[in-house]
């Protein structure tokens, strides 16, 4: 089975002027197909610089990354593009959503860069929001949406180009703890049904979630251990699906009245 990911002895430097600030130091991490991995640590330990080195959005000082089994220092911008897109997908903590836009027109960005034709692209879109609970908002743009339900666009765009591994920063830090909960929920399901999961969080309950803990401190590999989860997919023979579930868990029915997002937006029907 080819790793997804391959990090051999990556560093990461950045410079201003005479001084240098060394925010990864000697890492070294295989990601398998199917894993659910948790990168943990304090502010400043290098989680975020990880991530952004994994996503291809930052190259490592040195090193080596193979990103299914290409070495990504030595692709140009075009294949570079090409393997990220083949191979991941991305949800931030700030949802990164394009506010002049729809849901169903957020989640085609990937597919439209793509080339995928409109009409297919549009299905596919439909198809992802049904998928996400958003069935009944598709025509409705970020600022008319809870944070929860924006994230799940954000998940089902994600989601668009089928990729190999999801990447997600604090993807539950500016939601409420029932929206977290409902936005995890979705993440276990994702995992299950085959999707390798690479989570960056400060919250200590996915280490009940994830089958691998990854704890930086000071931009080392402190711990690599199992998670909880691994138990459980020991126990259970460790059968996972190999296909994207058809319907994740549906949002609340009730919208949470203390959502900082719901504010300023419209109460909407479903």
């Amino acid at each position: 089975m080819q790793p997804i990911i391959e990090l051999r002895n990556i560093r990461k430097v950045y410079r201003q002027g005479e001084f240098e600030t060394v925010v990864l130091q000697g890492i070294n991490i295989t990601i398998n197909p199917g894993e659910y991995v948790c990168i943990m640590g304090p502010s400043g330990c290098g989680k975020s610089t990880l991530l952004n080195v994994l996503g291809c959005l930052d190259q490592p000082s040195t090193g080596q990354y193979l990103l299914g089994g290409e070495d990504v220092a030595v692709l140009n911008d075009d294949d570079l593009s090409k393997a990220r897109c083949r191979n991941l997908g991305f949800i931030f903590q700030s949802y990164n959503l394009i506010q002049q836009l729809t849901v169903v027109e957020n989640i085609e960005v990937p597919l439209y860069y793509k080339g995928v034709p409109e009409q297919e692209s549009r299905a596919i879109a439909e198809k992802l929001a049904g998928q996400v609970g958003l069935a009944h908002r598709l025509h409705h743009k970020p600022n008319e949406l809870s944070g929860g339900q924006q994230q799940r666009v954000a998940i089902a765009r994600a989601l668009a180009n089928d990729p190999l591994m999801i990447l997600a920063d604090e993807a539950t830090g500016n939601l409420d703890s029932k929206s977290g909960k409902e936005i995890l929920d979705i993440f276990d399901d994702l995992n299950c049904a085959g999707k390798t999961m690479v989570f960056v969080t400060h919250d200590e309950r996915m280490v009940q979630r994830c089958t691998r803990v990854i704890r930086l401190k000071d931009g080392l590999v402190e711990k690599d251990e199992p998670g909880a989860a691994a138990a459980r997919l020991l126990a259970s023979g460790g059968k996972q699906g190999t296909s994207v579930v058809t319907q994740f868990p549906a949002e609340s029915a009730v919208p949470d009245a203390h959502d900082p997002h719901l504010a300023a937006a419209p109460v909407l029907a479903h």
